[in-house]
Parts: C-alpha cells; structure tokens; sequence
C-alpha cells in the first residue's frame, strides 16, 4: 500500500526547489476542492432564490416608484452577477478535481510545465503556472 501512496504522490509535479506532495497535502488539497464545489453549489442555490425573488418583486405593481424599480434592478443585476462569478468559481473547482482524479493536476495548461506545489497550496484550482497567468492578465 505504501508503495501505491509513493507513486500517486509522485505523480503530482513540483516546481524546481519544492519538496514532494504528502499524502497529507495531497488529501488536503482533495478535501478542499470537493469543499469548494459543495460551497459553491450551496451559494449558486442561495443567489438563484434571491434572484427569483427579485424578479418576483419586479413584476408586482404597475405604479411602482422609479427609484424603486431601480433599486430593484441594481440587486438583480447584482445577484446575477454573483450567480454568474460562483459558476465559474464552481467550474473552476471541477476542473481542478477532474485534473486531479486523472492524474493531470499540478501540470499548466498552457505551458505544460508544473504549476507548483506552492501555489496549488494557496490556490487548488489552478491550471495555469505563475508565468502562463501572468501573460492572461497582460492581455
């Protein structure tokens, strides 16, 4: 069995100066993806509700004060928002576990080269090595 632990935990790329994973981290690293996506689909639930009930409020009254229809429409236009940024996050989240569970967590994108242990670490859903980030951001 412990043979199988040091071969999955090889699996997983380091940067140039970093320590192998630990099976700790790497069930760390597991736990909080799958925590994420559970957070995230709880938050996507939670801001569709609110959302229906704005949109339930928009209809009621012809005669309804415009600043309160604005009001109104700023919380919707909010909360769609917020619905939106949770999917993404929550994609985000099941590609990384995806990733992970095929044996293709830690490697960029982009580039191909490790993402880095470091920064998994911080950030379990990341595809893309600092570099390969950095360019994304410039565009």
């Amino acid at each position: 069995m412990a043979t199988s632990d040091a071969g999955a935990q090889a699996a997983f790329p380091i940067a140039d100066g970093e320590e192998p994973w630990t099976q700790e981290e790497l069930d760390d690293v597991r736990d909080e993806l799958e925590s994420d996506i559970a957070r995230m689909e709880r938050a996507i639930e939670t801001a569709q509700a609110g959302l229906a009930n704005l949109f339930d409020e928009g209809t009621e009254g012809a005669g309804r004060d415009p600043a309160d229809v604005g009001s109104t429409n700023f919380e919707r236009d909010q909360e769609m928002s917020l619905v939106q940024n949770a999917r993404e996050m929550l994609e985000q989240a099941q590609l990384a576990l995806r990733r992970f569970e095929s044996g293709h967590y830690g490697y960029c994108e982009v580039c191909g080269k490790p993402i880095g242990k470091a920064r998994l670490i911080v950030f379990p859903r990341a595809t893309l090595c600092l570099d390969c980030k950095q360019r994304e951001e410039r565009r």
